[in-house]
């Protein structure tokens, strides 16, 4: 009877034990899982926006500047009666050409539209050219330096490229100017002979262009440039009468000439924004 008490009393301190403890368990707080960590998107490219750069490169020129110039009696001091024709040759020539240029591109999908200006120094020959001058003609005539060469010159173009993702292949052509110093070496006379006047024309070209960085970017381009002019005026050169050198003019004098050169260079630009 004794044996049966004592295990009766157990089992009822053992069955109260455990609702404490449970009761015990369920007031305690619930503790959350960690949040998430959270993983910062992958910013995408993109070619929008503006940019200013640096480049150097080679051009080749393929001029087609000869000029036949009808000078009429009278027209020398020293010689009133020679007259014949000057003809003035083509004038080719290849060197370095390096500038600036500044832009803007936006980019639509794929699809990059863009403008870009630059302006050059060139060094394409045509500061002195050949000349055949008549029989006849005063010793001391020296004829002026032919119409060639480019100096400087530079475009305002628009830009129309695909982009995969970094990587910009594009086509551009638009507008072009430039000049070249057609003197003969009497610079007293550059007002006489339009000394770098300017000519006008047309650029196409090509070029593929990528971002190393958000914000730097390098490529390679190539251009093809013509330019023309319609006159030069009625300079042709000089004579020295007396110890004093005097410019020569022919009135009615027009020259028309074209500078087709072409162009290969390595570009470095600077694209302001980060994406």
């Amino acid at each position: 009877m004794m044996r049966k008490l004592v295990l009766g009393l157990l089992a009822t301190t053992a069955g109260a034990a455990l609702a404490v403890s449970s009761a015990s368990a369920a007031d305690l707080p619930v503790r959350a899982a960690p949040p998430a960590p959270i993983v910062a998107a992958v910013p995408i490219f993109t070619w929008t926006g503006f940019y200013v750069g640096v480049n150097a490169g080679y051009g080749w020129q393929d001029s087609n500047n000869s000029a036949s110039v009808f000078v009429p009696a009278g027209t020398f001091v020293t010689a009133p009666l020679a007259s014949g024709v000057v003809t003035f040759g083509d004038d080719n020539g290849d060197g370095f050409v390096g500038g600036g240029q500044i832009g803007y591109n936006y980019q639509i999908g794929s699809f990059v539209l863009g403008i870009e200006a630059d302006l050059q120094w060139a060094d394409l020959g045509g500061s002195n050219g050949i000349a055949v001058v008549p029989a006849g003609f005063p010793a001391t005539f020296v004829p002026a330096g032919t119409v060639g060469g480019i100096d400087w010159f530079g475009t305002v173009r628009a830009r129309v490229g695909v982009a995969f993702d970094r990587a910009l292949v594009y086509a551009t052509g638009g507008f072009a100017y430039g000049g070249a110093d057609d003197n003969n070496g009497f610079g007293g006379f550059n007002g006489f002979v339009n000394d770098d006047d300017v000519r006008t024309g047309w650029v196409l070209g090509a070029g593929f262009e990528y971002a190393f960085t958000n914000n730097l970017t390098a490529g390679i381009e190539g251009l093809w440039v013509s330019l023309d002019r319609n006159t030069n005026g009625a300079f042709v050169g000089t004579e020295t009468v007396g110890g004093a050198v005097l410019p020569v003019f022919v009135p009615g004098r027009d020259d028309d000439d074209s500078n087709d050169f072409f162009v290969a260079r390595a570009k470095l630009n600077f694209k302001f924004g980060t994406y």
